[in-house]
């Protein structure tokens, strides 16, 4: 169910009737908008007697919505949801394109940093590398955990780039949660329900990727579990999907950017590193992405590579992401979009 408030309902308003509904037995989500604010009901798997909250000052209507996923839907909250963070311009969502760049994985200090320089320099706002990377083998690099986080809060500090980074279960989570800005919940985690459900109770952004086989819906869905639980800043990440292809890793589905839009008020990004598996395809559909109306870009660079412990393949060489970041800017400006640099000072410095 969803309760529509009036244009200009009062915060008094809007708290009574949260407050009623908790009564009720079921649990309120507020979302304000530019011009109303819609309350969220969930919990009511049943018949929902209404009646008593359409009485009540402020309320405009109650209606049911249909789609399994209702916090996730335009229904409840027509406005882009755009995700701040403190100390910084950078967002995820509205008019500016989100950069996120860096190694797969944190493997050192000197090549993390070598990496952060290059990225800042070239104007991402978000710098990714992995401290827990979940892979094929239990005998590949499996990253350096809480180590990798300690350099890229170093990092932060240092250029003043927001960190994004993968937790892969609970235990991981809590560290993530500490040291980063914005936890991410990888492809294969994307349907671990607890998993979601204790990211859903953080205080900090999410980035949700989508499953190697999720379909749109199943995808919506899991991006509900975390807002279910109280936490709405939640961007999702499509990094391509398995099918019959094997000209690259997976098959980026750039259809399901504008396919998000008209159903989720959530931003998107588009992974072309994953979603392609091949460097020289990573540029090409960075563009498409930009051209179809991704939200912001996650792109895997590494200083070296034909070195790199996870991923090389795909990782852009420093100089080919400045490239890349020139056409981006171009192909933004088209579409009306903006991709702000961080403009951090000390941001040419190595280490």
């Amino acid at each position: 169910m969803l309760v529509v408030m009036k244009a200009h309902a009062t915060e008094e308003q809007v708290r009574l009737v949260c407050e009623k509904i908790e009564k009720l037995g079921y649990r309120p989500h507020a979302m304000p908008g530019a011009t109303r604010t819609a309350i969220g009901i969930t919990g009511n798997s049943g018949v929902f007697e209404h009646g008593t909250l359409e009485e009540m000052p402020g309320v405009q209507e109650v209606i049911k919505v249909s789609k399994p996923y209702k916090l996730v839907s335009r229904d409840l909250k027509e406005d882009n949801t755009i995700i701040r963070f403190t100390a910084t311009e950078a967002t995820i969502g509205g008019q500016g394109l989100a950069v996120v760049a860096g190694p797969c994985a944190i493997e050192s200090r000197d090549q993390a940093f070598a990496v952060a320089g290059r990225v800042v320099r070239a104007g991402a706002q978000f710098f990714r590398g992995g401290a827990y990377k979940p892979r094929t083998s239990p005998y590949s690099f499996q990253g350096l955990g809480e180590e990798a986080l300690q350099i890229m809060a170093e990092i932060r500090q240092r250029y003043g780039i927001k960190i994004i980074t993968e937790a892969i279960d609970n235990e991981s989570l809590d560290l993530v949660e500490e040291y980063a800005d914005m936890i991410q919940i990888g492809a294969r985690n994307m349907q671990n329900f607890s998993l979601l459900k204790r990211a859903g109770r953080s205080k900090k952004p999410v980035l949700l990727k989508r499953g190697m086989s999720a379909t749109l819906e199943e995808f919506l869905m899991a991006a509900e579990y975390i807002l279910s639980e109280g936490n709405y800043n939640v961007a999702l990440c499509e990094r391509g999907v398995r099918t019959f292809a094997d000209h690259t890793r997976n098959t980026l589905d750039l259809s399901v950017v504008p396919a998000v839009q008209r159903l989720s008020h959530l931003p998107i990004l588009v992974d072309p590193s994953h979603g392609t598996g091949k460097r020289n395809k990573v540029t090409p559909l960075s563009r498409a992405a930009v051209a179809v109306g991704a939200d912001g870009l996650m792109v895997e660079v590494h200083n070296k590579p034909d070195e790199a412990m996870s991923d090389g393949p795909q990782s852009l060489f420093p100089d080919q992401f400045d490239e890349l970041m020139g056409q981006v800017r171009q192909i933004a400006a088209v579409v009306g979009r903006t991709v702000p640099g961080i403009g951090v000072k000390n941001s040419f410095a190595m280490i």
